[in-house]
């Protein structure tokens, strides 16, 4: 079912242009745009998560490999369509194979080396669907076998935008869900 935001759509010529590039892109690969539509009302708040992505996701000092890794991971378990449609893409340009995401829901997979296993730990974690959450000591010691302090900081807060992100796209009806995601439903069901 394509989103039914509460807030005005713009339509692609009424967008910043940038902002129609993305449009298209939206359109062309996840068949939908309203994500765009809608935060063409502030252009500036586009700009910024464009900002976040470039900045942090695809720098930083965590691999790119690995945060696609786990924003593949955190699009399923919360069942963002809109997201998994680009996002499985994306994992497979990172160098995820077509059998590992496949296997994305099955972090115990042996599809995974130890590292790519730790950061699905962790992303059980930081996921909308674990309210009790926690970086405890011994998965923090799973992630410093692979990881220094600093990419453990990182992967966290990358995650946190994610989700954060993932609450808020689902709160304002702006991405198709998968048939099982339970964000935005109404306690009834409806």
């Amino acid at each position: 079912m394509k989103p039914q935001p509460p807030l005005p759509r713009l339509g692609r010529d009424a967008l910043p242009a940038p902002m129609q590039g993305a449009f298209d892109r939206a359109l062309a690969i996840r068949g939908d745009a309203t994500f765009v539509q809608v935060l063409g009302l502030a252009p500036e708040l586009f700009e910024w998560y464009g900002e976040f992505y470039q900045r942090i996701f695809y720098g930083g000092r965590v691999p790119v490999r690995i945060k696609e890794l786990v924003r593949l991971r955190l699009s399923t378990v919360h069942g963002c369509a809109f997201c998994n449609k680009g996002n499985r893409l994306d994992a497979l340009a990172a160098g995820l194979s077509e059998a590992q995401v496949r296997a994305i829901d099955d972090p115990e997979s042996p599809l995974w080396a130890p590292d790519e296993r730790a950061v699905l730990r962790l992303a059980g974690q930081m996921a909308l669907t674990q309210p009790g959450g926690r970086l405890d000591g011994v998965l923090y010691r799973e992630l410093r076998a692979h990881f220094d302090d600093a990419q453990v900081l990182e992967l966290g807060m990358t995650m946190a935008v994610l989700t954060g992100m993932a609450k808020f796209l689902f709160t304002y009806e702006l991405v198709e869900k998968e048939d099982y995601c339970e964000f935005g439903r109404s306690p009834s069901g409806a």
